[in-house]
């Protein structure tokens, strides 16, 4: 039962950690014992950890309001269908956005292989985005990614429907607004206060490679071992930096997050955003119709449905999951922060995901709450 080789975990309670430990390997080869200060592709945890808490700021400031429209946010979407689409829908994924497009299949040649009109194996002035090793696309493809969404079919029914656009639109909408690019924003109003020393997009720029555990042998796109890239495939076409993939980070870091977030926005002495904000974008807007999340953040799973946790934390309980087998969980009521990173993907990302089949992640939020209790 090859869940993942190997994974982080951290629990930490009333502004203390008080259990850290990494367990396995960065492969199943057992060559490479993974250690705290080693650092995961956390993938859609980016989500809740980069674009977020830089969307909170901005609400915090007045600069966009619960119904202020999409057309209004980015003007691309003014000519759209989508153009009405509330933040407040957009955020509670219920905007009627398809969930995902893998646009890299529109890039590859009739072999399969990343064609020549969209890709360089070395970089130059109209091909410098690096995608992975060796690998460059064209500076103008981030275009052709936000005017596909634009004019990308809506879903027929206003519903939950989990979605990576939202925060493809999110990242857009904060790099225009603030005319910085997120790894920029992130770096310099969470990452660098809050002490975030190992979470970073595209680490290989200062993190050594043998602290970061592979997510996949990639054969379908890249074409090449997947280490310090980032997983996601559309991440990887914007050069790395996303709003719904592509940071890499460790345990300690994601709680240090959390951390903040359980304090309602306070960290070390320092206020993020008001306590009224973290309330506002913390609120389950739609459970009366069957959609869980609060405003970016994902929530407790509804009575009788699937979802993200050991069905014991509170209402008031937050956070996110990722695809490489990871997840980050918050409770306010028992000041309790659980982190658990993994490379489940390894070596392929296709074959089943048994870390979720075995509810792997939710079975140790559970004797967590258990030890709690006793």
């Amino acid at each position: 039962a090859k869940m993942t080789p190997g994974a982080q975990i951290l629990v930490a309670r009333k502004g203390k950690v008080i259990y850290q430990k990494s367990f396995g390997f960065h492969t199943y080869d057992k060559v490479t014992k993974v250690k705290n200060d080693d650092i995961y592709d956390v993938a859609s945890l980016t989500k809740m950890i980069s674009t977020l808490p830089n969307v909170m700021q901005l609400f915090d400031k007045n600069k966009v309001e619960l119904d202020t429209k999409l057309g209004k946010m980015l003007p691309l979407f003014n000519d759209s269908d989508k153009k009405n689409i509330t933040f407040k829908d957009l955020l509670s994924h219920q905007a009627r956005l398809q969930a995902w497009v893998p646009f890299y299949k529109e890039t590859l040649d009739k072999d399969q292989k990343p064609s020549e009109k969209y890709y360089r194996k070395l970089p130059d002035s109209q091909f410098s985005i690096q995608v992975a090793d060796s690998l460059f696309i064209r500076n103008d493809y981030h275009d052709t990614i936000m005017n596909a969404i634009a004019k990308s079919k809506l879903l027929p029914k206003k519903e939950y429907k989990y979605s990576d656009f939202t925060f493809i639109i999110l990242k857009e909408y904060l790099e225009k607004t603030t005319h910085q690019s997120l790894d920029i924003l992130s770096y310099n109003h969470f990452f660098k206060p809050l002490g975030m020393n190992n979470t970073s997009y595209n680490p290989l720029q200062k993190i050594a490679k043998d602290r970061i555990p592979p997510t996949e042998i990639d054969t379908y796109f890249r074409y090449q071992n997947i280490q310090g890239f980032v997983h996601d495939m559309e991440a990887s076409m914007e050069g790395g930096v996303a709003g719904h993939a592509g940071i890499f980070s460790n345990a300690m870091d994601v709680a240090k997050m959390m951390q903040m977030y359980l304090q309602q926005g306070k960290y070390a002495g320092k206020e993020y955003f008001s306590e009224a904000t973290f309330n506002t974008f913390n609120t389950c807007h739609f459970c009366a119709e069957g959609n869980r999340r609060g405003l970016g953040f994902d929530k407790q799973q509804l009575p009788g449905t699937p979802g993200p946790t050991c069905g014991c934390a509170s209402a008031s309980s937050f956070g996110h999951t990722g695809f490489t087998g990871t997840i980050a969980w918050a409770d306010p009521e028992q000041e309790l922060v659980y982190i658990f990173l993994s490379n489940r993907t390894f070596p392929d990302s296709n074959k089943p995901n048994t870390l979720s089949k075995e509810n792997i992640r939710e079975d140790i939020q559970k004797v967590i709450y258990e030890a709690i209790k006793k």
